[in-house]
């Protein structure tokens, strides 16, 4: 049930999707993985929806290099646990919901534990290592990714739904070379909140998924396309998945 206080935060959004939407929403856990560019806007937006429960993972602690495009860190937090500043943040402008933020690598010993049981995985990493562990993780425990990523003025985003759209492996089959690549802050926001809004259709069960498409944006020309990706049986990732994610609908 909604507290009164929820209902007059929250009274906007619910003219959209009515009260059993924010009550989907207040039950809701979603994992984030990356508390940077990607994770700064998805983490807020969210938040501010009235997810219930938020656990965000990093490792990294807030550099100055980071104040471009990582929102949810200011000034003051140089030199801070990008966890602890995030955690700050997320419970100030939204007291009402739960943070979990971890300050810990994800790696293979640990993400399945981590991810636990959330309703669904948020991409907000910068190396395919980590994301393809994800993906694996969405795999074995049948829910979706939302998958972003940036450089530049570029970026893409798609909504895995495993057992139903080609996974990330599928989309992906080689990660590209490791680099430090350019971000102008801009385009994580743009990005990060297309996936917030997969996330909030997802848990709702309303509109139509990025699922097989893989949507494109050019900052440079203010123009986005999509491309239709399809599942590869051999997928070495997802090839003998035959079930489907906890599809909300």
């Amino acid at each position: 049930m909604l507290s009164e206080r929820e209902q007059e935060r929250y009274k906007r959004q619910i003219m959209s999707f009515g009260q059993e939407g924010q009550e989907r929403l207040k039950k809701a856990h979603v994992f984030i993985a990356g508390a940077g560019g990607l994770g700064s806007p998805i983490s807020l937006y969210l938040a501010v929806a009235g997810v219930g429960r938020i656990t965000i993972v990093d490792m990294d602690v807030v550099d100055q290099s980071n104040l471009n495009r990582q929102i949810l860190h200011f000034d003051r937090d140089i030199g801070r646990k990008k966890t602890a500043s995030a955690e700050e943040k997320l419970r100030e402008i939204n007291p009402d919901i739960m943070v979990n933020a971890i300050d810990v690598k994800i790696d293979e010993t640990n993400a399945a534990y981590l991810v636990g049981g959330a309703d669904g995985i948020v991409d907000a990493m910068d190396n395919y290592p980590i994301r393809y562990l994800l993906n694996d993780v969405a795999i074995a425990k049948e829910i979706p990714l939302f998958h972003g990523g940036i450089r530049g003025f570029y970026g893409q985003a798609t909504t895995i739904i495993p057992g139903k759209t080609p996974c990330l492996k599928c989309i992906f089959p080689k990660a590209p070379p490791g680099e430090v690549f350019p971000v102008v802050g801009v385009t994580p926001g743009l990005i990060g909140m297309v996936q917030a809004t997969e996330v909030l259709k997802y848990l709702l069960g309303i509109g139509d998924l990025l699922m097989g498409r893989l949507f494109i944006w050019d900052g440079m020309q203010a123009k986005a396309d999509e491309i239709c990706v399809k599942r590869n049986p051999g997928c070495e990732a997802c090839g003998g998945v035959v079930k489907t994610a906890r599809n909300k609908k």
